[in-house]
Parts: structure tokens; sequence; C-alpha cells
């Protein structure tokens, strides 16, 4: 088993899907931060025009089948698309580039952290922020001092749930990215192009080797969350 995990870590294809993982986790990481956060915040205001079509909108690709998602975006983000096309006019690619991987891996995962968020600001807000404004505190204030503390335990449990989904993320990312070789081959993708050649010890290792890093990171969000 170590001869084969050597054999194929050897490999050009692999260390660059492997590379390319690690890049766009961190980068969807950060993403999803900022997103959640701000998405998360403005979905926890009742009331105003265009919540429910927005809160839609966020939860649809945790509903909708990833291969139909990622046509959709394809469609979208082509070259003929409605904006891949305006993008393709200022010099900017998206599909079958690491812009796409990048989009596909935020996309499928940012539901998984929008929603917590959402949730522990709606169970939070009213009461947290009230005694804040009887002290004088403004809405800034309120946010980063009162509320953000509040929902760190349930932002670090959103980016865990939403890593896991980006790095395991085959159907929007085999549409957006195309799986082409040394440019946009994920680990995700390297495993379903070993199981669909039959190749189930090359896929084995791939794997534990997505395991191994998806554990990393996940241990590294919990320790965020425990602080």
């Amino acid at each position: 088993m170590l001869d084969a995990a050597a054999a194929v870590l050897g490999e050009a294809e692999v260390r660059h899907a492997l590379r390319l993982t690690a890049q766009v986790a961190l980068a969807t990481l950060g993403l999803h931060l900022t997103a959640g956060l701000a998405l998360g915040a403005l979905l926890a205001r009742p009331g105003w025009p265009g919540r429910g079509a927005l809160d839609a909108l966020v939860t649809l690709p945790l509903v909708f089948p990833p291969i139909a998602t990622g046509f959709a975006l394809l469609l979208l983000f082509g070259r003929r698309g409605p904006v891949g096309g305006w993008l393709d006019a200022v010099g900017v690619e998206i599909v079958f580039s690491f812009w796409g991987v990048l989009f596909a891996s935020f996309i499928a995962g940012l539901p998984l952290v929008v929603k917590p968020v959402q949730a522990a600001l709606e169970s939070a807000s009213a009461r947290l922020a009230e005694a804040a404004r009887t002290l004088g505190k403004n809405e800034v204030q309120i946010f980063f001092h009162v509320l953000l503390p509040n929902v760190r335990r349930a932002l670090a449990a959103g980016l865990v749930l939403g890593l896991g989904r980006s790095l395991g993320e085959v159907g929007i990312t085999l549409m957006l990215g195309g799986n082409v070789i040394g440019r946009t081959n994920t680990v995700s993708l390297e495993i379903y192009n070993a199981v669909s050649g039959g190749d189930f010890q090359r896929a084995a290792v791939l794997s534990a080797l997505l395991g191994v890093l998806t554990l990393a990171m996940f241990w590294g969000l919990r320790r965020l969350g425990a602080v």
C-alpha cells in the first residue's frame, strides 16, 4: 500500500491536483468567512424587500442537484452566456479555469455557512442588540463586539460543513472546471477519474489523501470555534 501511495504521489497530475485542491480550499474558506457573515447578517434582518428571494437563492445549491446546478452555471458563465460573454469581452475567463473551480467550490458550500450564522444571529440579535443600544453602542459596534462573538461557534461549524462539501464537490466542478488534467483536476475529480477507469487502488490512495487534508482543516476550524 505504501508503494502504491508513493507511486501515485509521484505522478505530476496528482501533485497538481493536491496543490489545486489546497489552494481552492484556503481561498474558499476566506470567501465563505466573508460572504457567510455578510449574508447571514443580512438574512437575519426581517422584513426588507427581496429577503425571501435572496434566502431561496442562497439555499438553492443545497437542494438542487449539483450536476444541474453546474450546467446552469455553465450556461450562465460560458462564452455565449449572458454573464460569460461580458466577462470574456473584458478578458476574464471563468469556465475551464482556476476561477471556475473556485466558484464551484464557493457555491457548493455557501448555504452550509450562511444558514448556521443566520440562525444564530436570529436567536441572539434581538435581546443582545437591544441591551447594547441602551448602553449607547452603534450598529457597527453591536455587530463586531456583541453579535459576532456570540456566533463564533456557529460560524466555525458552518465553515467545517462548507469545507467538507467543497472538498468533495464533483458535479459543479466538473461542469465549470471541465476536469482538465494539469489545470482544473482537483483531488475529488482525480478520484472520479480513477473509479471511472477501474483503478480502485489509485482511488483508495487519493481518497485517503483527501481525508487527511480534510481532517487537518477540520481540526484547525474546530480549534477556531473552541477559543
